[in-house]
């Protein structure tokens, strides 16, 4: 298997536990292949620990051997390895996966793009499949699906047990047929159905703006191949409309995607220093991204907006424009996936994602957890559109994830949402169900928060002038 394939599964899986369903099953910066890199950096056992790992292989051959001899119904062997493999990786966090034959195979058709999907970023939430956010003009946002939605049931059959990956591959088909999602969404009267047609999954990821006569706006959505390049052009062509006094660069609801994209989309405005460092278990498995220099729009004023589902490449992007004092971040806190993973072939057709490492800040902070917090923090909605975005419960975040990993520097906080709590209360009903069950308009000079970055930077750009005349009369 070649490593280029491996590089390009940076854009195959979702946000730890969190898939993408239709965008190449999902998306995520951390995913690294490391190869012989990897291996060169193993620790060997110690004779003992090398006397109580036989003890405990020898153990559990002898549990194998007496399923497949006893157990009432006849287990093929192959069956009870693989679970226990599940088993053993469930113990670790939640981003480490035992990657089954059809889910690899899966993988590697994703690179071609050609198949159908809903176009959601997904997770277990409590062990409830919920929705993190479903992407921009795909199928489930054209279906009215919201952040923090439960997904009951797929095609009439109960979510609960099926791990991530199972509900992957129910809800991914071929483009131009139907599926089912039973959806539980907080306020509602009853759990709704909802029959979505697949569809092959194509995303713009840079849409633009300009807000009014000199400042722009960039909404950045996804971090594929493209973005940088994409991110670069929008904004030379505000500029060759006219001056270009600020900008609001928008990645709410961005799940991520590629490290080098993510370095790149920093060089455009920052023109030295460190993006993000990755440390492993030992101080020597430790790996520094750099900006590229010359990229930079330094004369550039910009604020960064992002919220509970931004995360991964975009947490990276903004605590990078962060901890450089280049841009004001706005908005809510960002989703808090501060770990790395590689994914490792396993033979003869089967693979292995395992977190192997955590990332850092340029200031050296880790957002694990916590993600990134805004230094303006902003209701997610302007109270008069609230009505019109249905969004209701807790954002769905990292330390949501069962057996996430704990951020030292923050206390854990225990999620609330129970399995029980499924059971509708009547009494939340507030509104029709099918006006619930419509898409989030997306209009940037309509936008609350939008609004508000616009206002400080033409501030900035007052104190500006105003700093500019004191000091020419002095």
């Amino acid at each position: 298997m070649k490593v280029g394939f491996f590089r390009r599964l940076s854009a195959l899986l979702g946000v730890g536990l969190v898939c993408r369903v239709g965008f190449l099953v999902g998306q995520t910066l951390t995913i690294q292949f490391l190869g012989d890199g990897l291996l060169a950096h193993a620790e060997s056992p110690t004779k003992d620990q090398a006397a109580e790992r036989f003890d405990d292989l020898e153990r559990f051959n002898s549990v194998l051997k007496f399923i497949e001899q006893y157990y009432v119904d006849k287990i093929e062997h192959k069956k009870l390895i693989e679970g226990a493999i599940k088993g053993m990786l469930e113990t670790l966090d939640p981003h480490s996966n035992f990657l089954s034959a059809e889910v690899y195979k899966d993988m590697q058709i994703d690179t071609s793009g050609k198949f159908g999907g809903l176009g959601i970023e997904i997770g277990m939430k409590d062990n409830i499949l919920t929705i993190l956010a479903p992407i921009e003009d795909t199928p489930a946002w054209k279906a009215g699906l919201k952040p923090n939605d439960r997904i009951v049931k797929i095609n009439r059959e109960s979510t609960k047990g099926m791990t991530l990956v199972e509900t992957v591959s129910k809800m991914r088909g071929k483009p131009k047929t139907p599926v089912t999602l039973s959806i539980y969404r907080e306020g509602l009267e009853k759990i709704k159905d909802v029959t979505i047609t697949r569809d092959v999954i194509k995303i713009q990821a840079v849409k633009t703006e300009m807000l009014d006569a000199e400042y722009g706006y960039v909404r950045l959505t996804t971090f594929n191949e493209n973005a940088a390049a994409d991110v670069k052009r929008a904004i030379d062509e505000m500029k060759k409309k006219g001056k270009l006094s600020g900008l609001v660069f928008d990645m709410r609801m961005n799940p991520g995607g590629l490290l080098d994209q993510a370095v790149e989309v920093t060089s455009l405005f920052v023109n030295e220093g460190v993006v993000v460092s990755t440390i492993g278990r030992t101080k020597d498995q430790k790996e520094v991204k750099n900006v590229h220099k010359g990229k930079a729009f330094l004369d550039l004023p910009m604020i960064v907006l992002v919220n509970s589902s931004s995360a991964s490449a975009a947490e990276i992007v903004a605590g990078a424009l962060q901890d450089h004092h280049r841009a004001i971040i706005m908005g809510q806190p960002t989703f808090g996936k501060g770990s790395v993973q590689t994914v490792i072939p396993l033979p003869p057709d089967q693979g292995l994602k395992l977190t192997i490492a955590r990332y850092f800040t340029p200031s050296g902070k880790s957002i694990q957890e916590t993600g990134v917090k805004p230094d303006i923090l902003l209701d997610e909605y302007d109270p008069k559109l609230l009505a019109q975005a249905k969004l209701k419960g807790e954002p769905f975040r990292e330390r949501d994830l069962k057996g996430h990993m704990v951020n030292p520097e923050e206390e854990e906080k225990k999620p609330d949402f129970k399995q029980e709590e499924l059971e509708v209360d009547k009494k939340k009903k507030d509104s029709k169900e099918d006006d619930e069950f419509v898409p989030i308009r997306m209009n940037p000079k309509e936008d609350y928060q939008v609004r508000q970055a616009l206002g400080l930077l033409k501030s900035h750009e007052t104190f500006k002038q105003v700093l500019s005349a004191e000091s020419k009369t002095k």
